[in-house]
């Protein structure tokens, strides 16, 4: 019976070990973004949403 706890605990801070892993990698990743159009093709692009 003792040791069906200790795995269990085992498995229980296996996940949680993962999971954080996972969670500090996510919060990690660099996003990157599109840059603004800029001059004609940004009044271009106005005008596209305005009609939408």
């Amino acid at each position: 019976m003792t040791g069906y706890v200790v795995l269990g605990i085992v498995i229980i801070l296996a996940v949680l070990v993962l999971t954080l892993i996972t969670i500090n990698k996510g919060y990690a990743y660099k996003h990157s973004i599109d840059e603004l159009p800029e001059g004609d093709e940004a009044e271009e692009n106005k005008k596209r949403v305005n009609k939408s």
